[in-house]
């Protein structure tokens, strides 16, 4: 609601548009999605006069309108090539309103076989101007690498296993699924995975296409640096103690992804309105889906999933949109992939573009006590706190209980003295630290009596030792493992 809001505040402008459809679609509506999908993206607002009054949408014509708006879109005789939109229902003031978000693609879109822009706050039909169709298929080109095409690219690169698959499964997503009924060509070309370039003429499966569907040597041939590695680094920081180099297709890279996560992070005990669900599987299918769907394929830096002690950590190459931490609240869903991201929508392997991310918050609060961390930049980071292993156990369901507490705060560590002596030591290995940096390292507010003593004791097995040993008591003193320790 408050987001409706802000929009309504706001004029109409390249990336808003207000349509008041009382009863009935305006006929220019979809000559705006066309325009919003070749610029960079927007939000349609329908219900809502030009000025951004809402005169609302009557009731007895919203589905209808809906049914309507989500037919057409999906017809290529209207959007070429056809899109997948939805649509949000919103009460305001007691007046119906529709939002539809509307992403930047990677495509160049006709509306009845004519292309149209946004300028300013209206759509601008460029078809016979050569110099601007140009550049919007350029601009296209230059930003989205998963449009390559490969003209030698065929069929017989790509593995018929895996397109029947994914006919499969966006059949058991969608009963009555277009997929369904196609040729493997004709899905190909419906998923925008097989296209032509109308600037040279040339056709062939795409770079989306191989990264998806393409046989191990294809995709090797195509993006040799291409590949994904996921580690366990939870006792050995200086190597790893479990790894799985993952250079195969995205949508099996999903699949092992989601298995390691399996192996080596719990899923405690949850109930959402009395039904349970694995919310380990709800917070890691958003992020697999992420470091998979939103790198940039052209840049060899790998993806990166590492587990570690109390957190797992992602890293991936990024076109960035900006920079800095991300607040969920606040931001605007940017789809740096659009086709691989529809794909994978259509396989039900990702959420709509934005819900992904609201489920991460809002899981991840739960799961490991924390809200999520997400960083934008050239490289694109998330920082996901997860229950400490250990300490782990699961809970009885109760009508008093029917949820996982949140994690406890790491201030409380007297209770796992075995633990905190373990952390000591795996901190202690990392880098040398004062008995302050210590306390912060271990979340506490202040050096604990348990910290304290498991100190000392670690410092008469000489398995820790002091930076400046002649002078125990210097305020610039800090401790390190002992030379000569095993651990």
């Amino acid at each position: 609601m408050n987001t409706i809001e802000l929009l309504l505040s706001r004029p109409e402008d390249t990336t808003l548009e207000f349509k008041e459809c009382r009863r009935d679609l305006n006929k220019n509506v979809y000559e705006t999605v066309c325009a919003f999908l070749n610029r960079q993206g927007g939000t349609l607002l329908l219900g809502v006069s030009d000025s951004g009054t809402v005169t609302g949408i009557e009731p007895d014509s919203i589905n209808q309108i809906k049914k309507n708006f989500i037919t057409t879109i999906n017809n290529p005789q209207k959007i070429n090539p056809a899109c997948y939109l939805s649509i949000t229902e919103v009460a305001i003031d007691e007046k119906l309103v529709l939002s539809i978000y509307v992403p930047e693609s990677s495509q160049v879109h006709r509306c009845n076989g004519r292309i149209y822009d946004r300028n300013e706050d209206g759509d601008l039909d460029i078809t016979n101007h050569t110099r601007m169709v140009s550049s919007l298929y350029h601009r296209k080109q230059e930003t989205y690498s998963e449009n390559k095409i490969f003209p030698y690219a065929t069929l017989n690169h790509l593995r018929e296993d895996l397109i029947a698959k994914a006919r499969k499964v966006a059949g058991i997503q969608r009963k009555d699924h277009p997929w369904l009924s196609m040729t493997d060509q004709e899905l190909l070309q419906s998923a925008q995975l097989y296209q032509t370039n109308l600037e040279t003429g040339k056709s062939g499966v795409t770079l989306a296409g191989i990264l998806l569907l393409g046989k191990d040597e294809t995709i090797l041939s195509a993006v040799p640096h291409h590949r994904t590695d996921l580690i366990l680094r939870r006792i050995n920081l200086d190597r790893y103690d479990d790894r799985d180099d993952v250079r195969t297709n995205l949508i099996e890279s999903y699949e092992r992804i989601m298995a390691f996560i399996a192996k080596h992070l719990p899923d405690p005990f949850y109930l959402e309105h009395d039904q349970r669900i694995s919310i380990r599987d709800a917070i890691f299918h958003e992020v697999a889906s992420n470091i998979l769907i939103h790198r940039d394929f052209m840049n060899p830096f790998p993806a990166k999933l590492i587990i570690e002690y109390d957190q797992v950590r992602t890293e991936n190459s990024n076109k960035p949109h900006g920079f800095g931490l991300i607040d969920p609240e606040h931001f605007s869903p940017f789809p740096k992939n659009p086709v691989i991201a529809r794909f994978f929508k259509e396989i039900g392997r990702s959420d709509e573009l934005g819900s992904g991310v609201r489920n991460l918050v809002k899981y991840s609060k739960a799961y490991g006590g924390n809200e999520p961390k997400l960083e934008e930049g050239d490289i694109f980071r998330i920082t996901i706190k997860v229950p400490r292993t250990e300490s782990l156990s699961v809970p009885k369901s109760t009508s008093e209980n029917k949820t996982l507490p949140p994690a406890q705060p790491e201030s409380q560590p007297e209770s796992q003295p075995e633990s905190l002596t373990e952390r000591v030591l795996v901190l202690l290995k990392k880098s040398r630290l004062s008995k302050s940096e210590l306390v912060t390292e271990l979340g506490q507010k202040s050096a604990s009596g348990q910290l304290n003593k498991i100190i000392r004791q670690l410092l008469q097995e000489k398995k820790i030792e002091y930076t400046i040993p002649e002078k125990p008591n210097s305020r610039l003193q800090k401790y390190r493992l002992a030379t000569k320790s095993n651990h």
